[in-house]
């Protein structure tokens, strides 16, 4: 395990959801110092109310200046102009990001400090800041989100890529695509809190309060609702079964008016993480309907591993990572097969969080995969050959501790 470093740790905005980012650092917080740096931006800002309320909170996030948030972490919000596709506001973020980094690693006395990124954007001043390694982490297909400016991503990405010390990925697509910008490219994925959702499996944990009544069987999912959550599945399976109850839980970033008209729909909106274990406790079976497109397939889904950490039966769009996790997930493409897979769990009477299922995510935890992150990190800088091995565009990524691809 690293321990005793400095690290400046690219990611989202600290407040937000605890993604991937957030797990991680709060494992190398427990030895080595964290400045965590507010998100950069990824995509072009609009003239919409929820995107001049977030340059507002930005704002007022800089002027707090950098902040203890847990233990070893230390918050920095820098002022970021996020047309990353225009070559001034590059040459100011790249400008006033350095001044603002290089401030706050000298309030907190940082030394030769390790760049660790999750985000593209980074790129304009990885590797400028006195680091003696860059680390880029990628969990997504950046440029495919709506609204980026691809080309400049991109272009963003492989400089990073190039720069970087390390590489690590989060899915075997992933790795596909970026590993032949940088030989030391690593496929690590994604983790889970085991001990947290197991909370579902409980019998002392009570049912919140807003699904108590639910009629059953309750269908959930819970996640961002974005634009790449299929809900044309969800308004199929709601108008098919209109006695069955499907509970929504997340953050609404799209277009929900299909589902608006259906009485048996429910969006809670957001829920906190640490309320996450109840609410699984009221689902019969999960679903993780995603649309197909190049950024899903390229996705890891943290919830599906939350999920089965729960000890819930899943149906899943068959994306190559969710495959991995056959036989313990079902898979369906069309809402039709949404259904007919659905339907099966409960007649097997598959419904509701089960230990056994939670028990089959015991390795997967987050602890084990900081700890083979380390281990990547650990064995470039001892020079392992084992570590720094080049990999060529035929070879497969390890995958030791996954499930099997079936």
């Amino acid at each position: 395990m690293l321990a005793g470093n400095d690290i400046i740790y690219f990611a989202n905005d600290w407040d937000g959801d605890p993604l991937s980012k957030k797990h991680i650092a709060l494992r190398l917080a427990r030895n080595n110092r964290l400045l965590w740096v507010n998100s950069t931006g990824n995509r072009n800002p609009t003239p919409s109310i929820r995107d001049v309320r977030r340059a507002w909170s930005k704002l007022r996030q800089f002027f707090r200046g950098c902040r203890p948030v847990a233990g070893n972490i230390n918050v920095f919000s820098p002022l970021v102009i996020p047309f990353h596709g225009n070559r001034t506001a590059r040459w100011l973020n790249r400008r006033f990001l350095a001044w603002g980094l290089r401030r706050a690693c000298r309030k907190l006395a940082f030394r030769k400090p390790i760049t660790y990124s999750f985000v593209p954007s980074s790129a304009d001043v990885a590797g400028s800041l006195g680091e003696r390694l860059v680390i880029y982490h990628c969990v997504d297909e950046f440029s495919k989100f709506t609204g980026t400016n691809e080309t400049a991503i991109l272009g963003m990405e492989r400089d990073l890529m190039e720069r970087a010390d390390i590489v690590l990925v989060s899915s075997s697509r992933l790795y596909k695509t970026k590993h032949r910008y940088n030989l030391n490219t690593f496929l690590v994925t994604h983790g889970v809190d085991v001990a947290h959702f197991r909370n579902a499996c409980s019998p002392h944990i009570p049912l919140p309060e807003d699904c108590v009544d639910l009629p059953r069987p309750v269908i959930g999912f819970f996640g961002l609702i974005a634009d790449w959550v299929d809900l044309e599945v969800v308004r199929h399976l709601a108008a098919a079964r209109p006695h069955w109850s499907f509970l929504m839980i997340g953050e609404v970033q799209t277009d929900t008016r299909a589902l608006l008209a259906l009485p048996n729909v429910h969006l809670l909106g957001r829920r906190s993480y640490e309320s996450l274990p109840a609410y699984c406790k009221a689902i019969d079976v999960a679903i993780l309907p995603f649309i197909v497109n190049e950024l899903t397939l390229a996705a890891n889904p943290l919830k599906l591993r939350e999920y089965l950490a729960a000890g819930l039966p899943v149906v899943a769009t068959p994306l190559p990572e969710v495959v991995k996790l056959v036989p313990l997930v079902r898979s369906a493409l069309t809402p039709a097969e949404f259904l007919v897979q659905i339907e099966a769990l409960l007649d097997e009477g598959r419904r509701g969080p089960d230990p056994a299922v939670s028990a089959s995510m015991e390795l997967e935890s987050w602890d084990q995969k900081v700890e083979e992150i380390c281990e990547h990190i650990t064995g470039l800088q001892c020079g392992s050959p084992g570590a720094i091995r080049p990999q060529s565009t035929e070879q497969q990524p390890s995958q030791e501790g996954l499930w099997p691809s079936g």
